[in-house]
């Protein structure tokens, strides 16, 4: 029954902040992110991360990633696809150097320092997923580059992450050592395996799920599709939001399309999605952030900095103009889940300390923040 009351908190609480913030004209999920700051244990102290957070928001994540997949435009994406390489690599590049610099500053260890670059080189796309919907811009050149360009970056990090836990010779949160070369075996076998079921068995699963007799049963299989498609990349040690992403432009690919969107849409802005959003929040605490302030700080600025500086010099590579790359290179700032996520990983496999700890979840939902703010005056700007 906690838990029921700490749900009803937030969506009272995230409904409420989203509407004066649509009133203000900024995106609703700054007001939603700004709630978990409030009502966890930075402020109020009303709502801690915890188990039943911790399921709703990665189900929220992968439903707003489905969605994000859903309404993507495949022939864009194929078209844009040289730009989200150049625009994920040189996105990862200049955080890498630029966090392993700021570590090494402040001192830390030679593994801590380009564990650092690992988490500040992640992307979460999914906050700019629900700007760039908020202002209809998820289907442009720019907004697809973004969407391909994060899903590129988020298989990089895990990549690099598995390279760097495999160097410290520690083990994974899963408790078992799996080495570097059947980790990558794996997740190219899952793109492939992905690749195979989306051209051939989708469209037949989908067209079979049509012919239940339950009701929604169209909405029950893509549901089926889309927490399989995550379970299956979490597995192999991939995010569970590339899995899901994938799944939902497959099926965007299907008839069912315009009637999965309006379905789905009620069942992750209802419950799931609000309880993420609120959940990046919870992790800011106020505490080690006084002792580590300069540290926090500087991880923050050269976060946002990096990012958006090296992703817009890939952008313009890419050839995209001034304007676009800026746009480009703000959406590709956000930390999010994806960030917190690795930290998490790093910190159970003793590449990152106690006692930076704070200091870089802080950066991370500092940065996160930031980056709605940041992208919608880059995209009024376009």
């Amino acid at each position: 029954m906690e838990a029921i009351g700490s749900l009803c908190l937030i969506l009272l609480a995230t409904a409420i902040a989203g509407h004066f913030s649509a009133r203000l004209n900024f995106p609703p999920v700054i007001g939603q992110l700004l709630i978990g700051v409030i009502v966890g244990p930075a402020v109020l102290n009303w709502i801690h991360p915890g188990n039943f957070v911790e399921i709703f928001s990665e189900v929220g994540v992968v439903i707003l990633m489905f969605i994000g997949g859903l309404e993507s435009d495949l022939g864009l994406l194929k078209k844009y696809l040289a730009p989200s390489l150049l625009v994920a690599v040189a996105g990862m590049i200049f955080p890498i150097v630029g966090a392993y610099l700021v570590g090494h500053f402040f001192g830390l260890d030679q593994m801590e320092n380009m564990f650092l670059g690992v988490i500040f080189a992640a992307t979460s796309v999914s906050i700019s997923v629900e700007v760039l919907k908020n202002m209809r811009q998820l289907d442009t050149p720019e907004g697809t580059t973004i969407l391909g360009a994060a899903v590129v970056d988020d298989v990089l990090s895990i990549i690099v992450l598995s390279v760097l836990v495999s160097l410290a010779g520690n083990k994974l949160n899963s408790g078992d050592q799996m080495s570097l070369g059947l980790s990558l075996l794996l997740q190219v076998g899952f793109f492939i395996l992905l690749f195979v079921i989306s051209r051939w068995c989708v469209p037949q699963l989908m067209s079979l799920g049509a012919k239940w007799l339950v009701p929604v049963s169209e909405t029950v299989m893509a549901l089926i599709l889309c927490l399989g498609a995550a379970y299956l990349a979490e597995k192999v040690g991939l995010s569970s939001a590339i899995g899901a992403f994938f799944a939902g432009l497959a099926i965007g690919q299907t008839d069912f399309r315009k009637e999965i969107d309006r379905q789905i849409e009620p069942v992750g802005y209802a419950v799931f999605i609000p309880v993420f959003f609120v959940s990046v929040g919870l992790n800011m605490t106020f505490t080690g952030l006084v002792a580590d302030f300069w540290l926090f700080f500087t991880l923050t600025i050269v976060g946002i900095v990096t990012k958006w500086l090296g992703a817009g010099l890939g952008a313009g590579i890419a050839k995209f103009n001034f304007k676009s790359s800026s746009m480009i290179g703000a959406g590709m700032i956000s930390r999010g889940e994806m960030a917190l996520i690795i930290a998490q990983l790093g910190f159970n496999a003793h590449l990152l300390s106690v006692d930076n700890y704070s200091a870089v979840i802080g950066a991370i939902v500092v940065t996160t923040l930031c980056a709605p703010f940041i992208l919608r005056a880059e995209i009024k700007r376009v």
